[in-house]
């Protein structure tokens, strides 16, 4: 909501939860055992009618759901001794939180859940030109004899064309790998619990396309200062029962050794063509327009090797599903993106996905965006006459006004959502004890797509995080698996973690296991997508309530930033969506502006309003009530 401030606006975003986010956040170990409890066991809560006695006679109610149904059969799975791991303590933790309802329980932010930098901002400004001076972000509870230091430089790839600046990106330099033809440390349950604060685990799995629409909105609106990024550093493909490494860039096709000189020269041809096909109709128009891209392969004189690869690790498409064209579309993007930042098309937020909308929220709350966290929300106020939506009331029986209003689609009752066909993401999150596929460095931030092995089953994409990343522990590795469900989780893809991964015991393993990474802690869960939901689909929403999806199953974040660019053209088609903010350096103060007395809206908490005047109100100014 950063971009509606920068317009003129005002904004409350009130969440239930007591982290930001929703399913878009990262949670520590410890963090994220309370959030599979909390979804085990999904109590329901006391419902007080006070709230009703706010509403008007020329009013009516939109009941708004009271427990959070996106996340289903959560399970999760320990490979090592539990028992020994009940009376250790994590590092560093803080106090618990209040429970939900108690004083001072709001506005608890994620914050505390994770360690910081010990510099107020991770990532320099875009505009700096100083290569060559780096910034230490150790965490702040880290001994010193962490082996891994980040630093921020700037890419020596060229700008885009209408000069705008490119990211930081917070790069790694390994220590020299003297372990990496040893065995792998054995690392135990409690320790993992002990050194909960290491681990940043986000709930919903992605990358950034180094080109894509994300990475423009964070430079063009300067929210990339709040952030700093790693590479992936490489490509992996499942063939033939063995992980090997994808050769992407022109340096990488002709120093694999993978590839013969034939084979070379077919993939450098071929990738040439997919980066100007427009120009070349037709290739693949006529015959192959009803064809799939599978099939168009097929005629393009390719190896079975090199189909695989531009399937299934450059274009990253269904098999059965893509058209040829899609194919030639997702494969040019892949192409179109490589050399920005890296050797590899994508980027990785440092402390994990989860800090993306957080990067966001702190823009918002640096241009006055109000944030109440634990505070839930227990309808929308309609005005029967005009039909609109003009005030909630929150669980203190508070009524809040306000002219827009911005639902995510799991606070909608079932009554709104009758009409709606949801889809599911099967989601799965391994601790691992080495790397899918070992080398020199043991710091490699990897993709993985493992093709079905039965027609009309979904591909499943493997995320790799190594503690670089800071998402995990050192010697460790943080593994994400995502694809669109057919049944549960665990049905859908526990048959891959058996493929990639060693699930026994250690003196169980068998010696073909042995080779594999051994999974120490594993989660199993099924999450809503709400993406592809029409608003025409709810029931009975005013035109001032807009619907915003949780995550989607897509590798990227083109469908969220569309969808909220969407949104907010919506409200103010006058308006340029998330603008660049001034300089602080530039802002002008007026003092007879300043009045922090008022909060841009308002709200009774203890009377009836006795008619519209003296209902609360928010102003003209005041833009959204975000929950």
């Amino acid at each position: 909501m950063s971009d509606t401030l920068k317009s003129g606006q005002r904004v409350l975003h009130v969440d239930s939860k007591n982290y930001y986010g929703g399913n878009w956040a990262s949670f520590s170990f410890s963090g994220l055992l309370s959030w599979i409890k909390e979804n085990q066991q999904k109590t329901d809560t006391d419902e007080c009618e006070d709230w009703k006695k706010l509403i008007l006679e020329t009013e009516e109610v939109i009941s708004l759901s009271k427990k959070d149904k996106t996340i289903q059969h959560v399970e999760d799975f320990c490979f090592g001794d539990q028992d020994s791991a009940e009376d250790v303590e994590e590092a560093g933790a803080l106090p618990k939180l209040p429970v939900f309802g108690a004083p001072g329980a709001e506005g608890v932010a994620q914050e505390s859940e994770k360690e910081c930098p010990p510099v107020e901002s991770a990532l320099p400004e875009a505009e700096s030109q100083e290569p060559d001076k780096a910034t230490g972000t150790e965490p702040a509870s880290a001994t010193a004899g962490h082996d891994a230091e980040i630093t921020s430089e700037n890419e020596s790839s060229p700008s885009t064309a209408l000069g705008k600046p490119t990211l930081e990106l917070g790069k790694t330099e390994a220590a020299p790998s003297e372990i990496s033809a040893q065995e792998p440390k054995k690392i135990t349950y409690s320790q993992i619990v002990r050194e909960g604060r290491r681990f940043n685990i986000d709930l919903v799995s992605k990358l950034l396309y180094s080109r894509g629409l994300l990475i423009d909105l964070l430079i063009k609106s300067n929210v990339s200062r709040y952030a700093e990024f790693k590479n992936a550093t490489r490509i992996l493909a499942f063939r033939e029962g063995k992980v090997e490494q994808v050769p992407c860039s022109r340096a990488d096709v002709f120093n694999s050794r993978q590839l013969t000189m034939v084979e070379k020269r077919m993939l450098m041809k071929f990738l040439t063509f997919c980066l100007d096909y427009e120009q070349h109709p037709d290739e693949y128009q006529g015959n192959y327009e009803n064809s799939t891209f599978a099939q168009f392969l097929r005629t393009r004189k390719l190896t079975p090797s090199l189909q695989h690869f531009i399937l299934h690790s450059i274009a990253m498409v269904s098999e059965t599903d893509c058209s040829t064209l899609e194919g030639l579309q997702a494969t040019k993007k892949f192409l179109q993106c490589l050399g920005r930042y890296g050797n590899t098309p994508f980027l990785f937020p440092l402390y994990g996905q989860g800090e993306i909308p957080q990067c966001f929220c702190r823009m918002c709350a640096v241009f006055g965006g109000i944030y109440c966290l634990r505070h839930s929300v227990q309808c929308l106020v309609v005005d029967k006459e005009s039909g609109r939506c003009k005030a909630i009331v929150d669980h203190f029986g508070q009524r809040i006004s306000a002219n827009y209003f911005i639902v995510e689609d799991s606070y909608l009752s079932e009554s709104v959502c009758t009409k709606v066909c949801y889809r599911q993401i099967s989601r799965a999150v391994l601790i691992t004890d080495q790397s899918l596929l070992n080398t020199d460095s043991e710091q490699q931030v990897s993709i993985l797509t493992v093709p079905p092995v039965d027609p009309g089953k979904p591909a499943v994409c493997v995320i790799e995080l190594c503690s670089s990343t800071m998402t995990c522990m050192k010697d460790t590795y943080l593994v994400h698996l995502t694809c669109p469900s057919t049944k549960t989780a665990r049905e859908d893809l526990e048959p891959v973690v058996q493929k990639l991964f060693n699930l026994n015991p250690e003196k169980e393993a068998v010696n073909e296991e042995l080779e594999k990474p051994r999974v120490l802690w594993a989660v199993y869960f099924n999450m809503r997508d709400s993406s592809g939901v029409e608003k025409s689909s709810y029931d009975g929403l005013p035109s001032n309530v807009y619907v915003c999806s949780g995550p989607d199953s897509a590798l990227g974040n083109d469908c969220a930033v569309k969808q909220a660019e969407t949104i907010f053209q919506e409200m103010f088609p006058a308006e340029e969506f998330c603008p660049a903010p001034p300089n602080p350096e530039d802002i002008i103060y007026d003092e007879d502006e300043i009045v922090p007395e008022e909060s841009g809206f308002s709200n009774s908490p203890e009377t009836k309003p006795e008619s519209a005047t003296e209902e609360s109100s928010s102003g003209d100014s005041a833009e959204s009530s975000n929950f």
